[in-house]
């Protein structure tokens, strides 16, 4: 009896099918922590909390020179700061990471970096390592680490740009210089990865240059060495693993699986003292549970100040974030992105096996909460964190219609939460959308 052989290309193709198949199954799990974390706080701190300006941008757009600038250092004392009161809070606000800005566009490092002296050790007041105690916070709090670091440097004499109207040099003219750059950059990151081992590298200002440029390939090379877990956001060219809209809540459901909002709870990123406009609570909340409900995380920013104290604003937003975030967790953490709001006009999240559906009810007043479309019959609905079981009918199905009807629940005012309440749907099977047009009867 002869044997089968597969012919060589479509034994090339199999294997390279298993290889992508094995690759993809462990970017996956790769990112599972991240897609289930949901919230994470960011925190801008640097030279810039000393006179409430805009980070790094104030000396490049050329509201202050950039000696000015610098002499903020004098400044930085960070004399109150406590990362383990820090860690602690932001765990209390329900968040599962954090991003700390270990290096702006400014050049200023938290650690003591051995490349140059600009940093919170060799170069400021504090004459401290402010970065090494944090992260170390962050884990006995059992919460991941993520690292945000500048590519440019605009205070470093061998970098290319140094403000809007003022480039140093271009890399055509000067390739030495710029391999000087690189090498320092590069350093910087190596350090951060082997002293700290991030969860999480978060880029920025990446803008400037191509990812050629930038050697990005062989960063993210140098970095899953490293930790081949390491996850990496948009903002090295094409080497990130999830997308990074800023400020604005996207519109439609990003196509990216993976995807974060950056938000500042008021106007600024670092703390200026004359930023009044927050948030506030409830608005958190409301675009918190907007991005969950489209499969997204929300990186909160917070902006300490020079002496190392939070705003209470800011500590404000975060207990009252935290009290919620606790009381609804069922509906918030290892969730998947809810139904489309042709269905509900509000936030939505899925259980992981698609059978229990979480609808989020925006409003004080009690009344009835709809969904439409729903094919599955509903087993059981009752207020999360609360308890209470609510009552639905099923209005608009007919015999000769797919169409399923639709869900009315009603909802008394005395089961409401003080910020955003969460209703539990428990399905029958996985969640059933009738998503046709509608049918029509015509009369003989």
């Amino acid at each position: 009896m002869k044997k089968l052989l597969l012919p060589f290309f479509l034994i090339v193709f199999l294997n390279v099918k298993a290889q992508s198949e094995d690759e993809s199954q462990k970017e996956n799990q790769k990112m599972e922590w991240f897609k289930d974390a949901k919230l994470g706080i960011f925190i801008h701190w640097g030279l810039y909390s000393v006179d409430g300006i805009d980070e790094s941008w104030s000396f490049y757009n050329g509201y202050i020179s950039h000696k000015d600038y610098l002499d903020q250092t004098k400044g930085f004392t960070a004399k109150k700061y406590n990362p383990a009161a820090w860690a602690q809070l932001i765990k209390n606000s329900g968040a599962k990471y954090s991003v700390i800005t270990a290096k702006h566009h400014d050049g200023f490092a938290l650690w003591n970096t051995k490349f140059g002296n600009l940093n919170a050790v060799k170069g400021s007041v504090a004459k401290k390592d402010l970065l090494t105690p944090f992260v170390k916070a962050l884990r006995e709090n059992g919460l991941k680490v993520g690292i945000y670091f500048s590519l440019p440097d605009w205070s470093y004499n061998d970098y290319t740009h140094f403000t809007r109207d003022s480039v140093r040099y271009t890399i055509s003219e000067a390739p030495k210089r710029w391999q000087k750059y690189l090498n320092y950059y590069q350093g910087q990151l190596k350090e951060l990865a082997d002293n700290y081992n991030p969860d999480l590298y978060w880029f920025d200002g990446d803008w400037e240059h191509s990812s050629e440029e930038w050697q990005a390939p062989k960063v993210r090379q140098m970095l899953h060495d490293k930790n081949p877990n390491t996850i990496l956001n948009s903002r090295l060219k094409d080497e990130g693993d999830y997308a990074t809209p800023e400020q604005g809540m996207p519109i439609t459901r990003p196509k990216n699986p993976y995807w974060e909002l950056c938000m500042t709870m008021n106007d600024s990123w670092g703390f200026q003292k004359n930023d009044h406009t927050y948030k506030t609570t409830d608005q958190v909340i409301g675009i918190f549970a907007d991005v969950i409900g489209n499969g997204g995380n929300l990186l909160l920013d917070i902006g300490p100040k020079a002496d190392g104290t939070i705003p209470e604003e800011q500590e404000e937003i975060l207990k009252g974030l935290g009290r919620w975030t606790n009381k609804h967790k069922e509906a918030i953490y290892g969730t998947e992105a809810g139904i489309p709001k042709e269905h509900f006009y509000g936030p939505t999240t899925l259980s992981k096996d698609k059978t229990m559906l979480y609808l989020f009810v925006k409003g004080n007043a009690g009344g009835e909460v709809v969904i439409r479309g729903l094919k599955n019959k509903i087993n059981r609905i009752w207020v999360v964190g609360q308890g209470s079981k609510l009552e639905h009918k099923v209005v608009g199905k007919v015999y000769w219609s797919h169409y399923p009807g639709i869900v009315y629940i009603d909802v008394p005012e005395h089961v409401l939460d003080e910020n955003m309440t969460v209703l539990a749907v428990l399905l029958d099977g996985k969640a059933d959308l009738y998503r046709e047009d509608g049918a029509v009867i015509e009369s003989n």
